[in-house]
């Protein structure tokens, strides 16, 4: 086990904030991570755990101890309850997109739509990252943490996790009390495709790669072509890349706030207001509504702050412009926050966690 002391955290995060963690802790297996929370409960510091650092805010210095997860492993388990089901457990530190590519090479389908998303294994679900019409507990079977308090193994199945959209148990009633060491997800042997979300359709049908040829059964038909599930994560990759900057070019956390859910009555009200506002219905009877398009047409996009801006083509991106700090971020989002509620009578929520003094926000 290494402890260091005042470590800076500016390089650990895609915003490239300014920060120091009081004691900083990387962990590269489990019996690492047990021993880094043994030390916190022995000298009563507070753990914050931080993966890839791709959905974090650092609001400011964070005191006690900082744990970066840099577990590596993965492996295919036992058989599912179907027998073209397989299961697969990742560490934590495993990268995700990684870990989607090498499921792919394994001929084991089901993550494709959820390509390029940034971070790692053990973030995907306490966030429940989704896109392009999945979500990872579509596919989740179970997870092992390590509690915070005790060191102790527990077992959290779909249902214990309490998913939502973009939530998790783990960022209610068990925020900071659990450590994700590895996660398990359900794949299929037989590919079972799905591009029902618009803009995944659009660009397959357009693009001039769709192969007839080497595909695997079970492949969906689109038009004359057969769209396999390495062309769909291919797909998807190329528009994340076209849709999001790079951060190590503009420094980012990729989408800055959730598409806001109404009742089905109010987006009615709204949409005689603005006939053009998008909406998408929900299971539950609510109405999704993207949040880019309320902040585009609210005049924000390319809007400056103090070091810091909405991105000219994404209205979802928030980019550190340089010497930006974690409380100018916020500031920014603040404003866009305060005038999205006046506007359209909608409240929106920042998506990425905010570690440190959150201040006003």
């Amino acid at each position: 086990m290494n402890i260091k002391a005042n470590v800076s955290l500016h390089a650990l995060n895609t915003l490239a904030l300014p920060g120091q963690a009081e004691f900083f802790s990387r962990v590269h297996n489990n019996d690492e991570l047990a021993e880094a929370l043994a030390y916190a409960q022995a000298h009563k510091l507070k753990v914050t755990v931080l993966g890839g650092g791709s959905n974090v805010i650092l609001a400011s210095n964070i005191s006690g101890l900082v744990i970066q997860v840099a577990t590596r492993g993965i492996e295919r388990c036992e058989q599912g309850d179907h027998s073209k089901t397989l299961h697969w457990t990742a560490a934590a530190g495993e990268n995700w997109h990684q870990f989607v590519q090498h499921t792919l090479a394994e001929k084991s389908y089901g993550l494709e739509n959820l390509s390029l998303i940034p971070g790692l294994v053990g973030a995907a679900p306490i966030q429940n990252i989704g896109a392009y019409g999945l979500e990872i507990s579509d596919r989740f079977v179970s997870l092992q943490a390590l509690e915070i308090s005790t060191g102790k193994t527990v077992r959290f199945s779909k249902s214990d996790c309490q998913f939502g959209y973009r939530e998790s148990v783990f960022k209610q009633a068990a925020a900071g009390q659990f450590v994700v060491t590895s996660v398990t997800l359900a794949l299929s042997e037989q590919p079972n495709v799905d591009i029902s979300y618009p803009a995944l359709a659009a660009a397959l049908s357009t693009t001039s790669d769709i192969r007839q040829s080497s595909v695997p059964e079970g492949a969906l038909s689109l038009g004359s072509a057969q769209i396999s599930p390495q062309q769909v994560s291919e797909a998807v990759c190329r528009i994340r890349e076209q849709k999001l900057p790079d951060p190590t070019l503009q420094p980012n956390a990729g989408s800055f706030f959730k598409n806001p859910v109404i009742s089905k009555d109010r987006w009615q009200q709204l949409r005689g207001k603005y006939p053009e506002l998008p909406g998408y219905p929900q299971l539950d009877g609510g109405v999704k509504l993207p949040a880019a398009w309320l902040i585009d047409q609210a005049g924000w996009k390319g809007a400056a702050g103090q070091g810091c801006s909405v991105h000219r083509e994404h209205a979802l991106v928030l980019v550190n412009n340089g010497g930006c700090s974690g409380r100018q971020l916020l500031q920014l989002a603040e404003d866009i926050i305060v005038d999205i509620e006046r506007r359209f009578g909608i409240l929106l929520a920042i998506e990425p966690q905010v570690l440190g003094l959150r201040g006003s926000l």
